[in-house]
């Protein structure tokens, strides 16, 4: 019994690891990416994914948004997600809900790789 517990420390700092990892809500991580719009800007002018089914998740951390990803169908308005398959190539993100005097200005850049 005794010769087992030098592994205790061990498996506990493992099992510590794996439950702190967190994720940043501005991620772009596999095929899904998070969009965190506040008023007047997006959280980065750039985004990148693979091609293939790619999912956006939009939070909305000051304000109210939507946002319209020009050559493809995905609309959200509000908070939420859509998922989509996007070829290789570069898509305009805007702001798709009337946010005031910057709304025009508010736009980033979906890279598909």
């Amino acid at each position: 019994m005794k010769k087992g517990l030098w592994l205790v420390p061990f498996l506990l700092i493992g099992v510590l690891m794996t439950a702190c990892g967190s994720e940043d809500a501005s991620s772009s991580e596999g095929n899904t990416v998070t969009v965190e719009a506040s008023n007047w800007e997006f959280d980065k002018q750039e985004y990148t994914v693979p091609a293939g089914d790619v999912t956006i998740n939009l939070k909305n951390a000051d304000g109210y948004h939507g946002i319209t990803i020009e050559g493809t169908d995905v609309k959200i308005d509000g908070e939420g997600k859509a998922t989509a398959n996007l070829k290789a190539g570069e898509y305009t993100i805007r702001c798709n809900v009337p946010c005031g005097e910057g709304h025009q200005e508010m736009t980033a850049l979906l890279v598909v790789e």
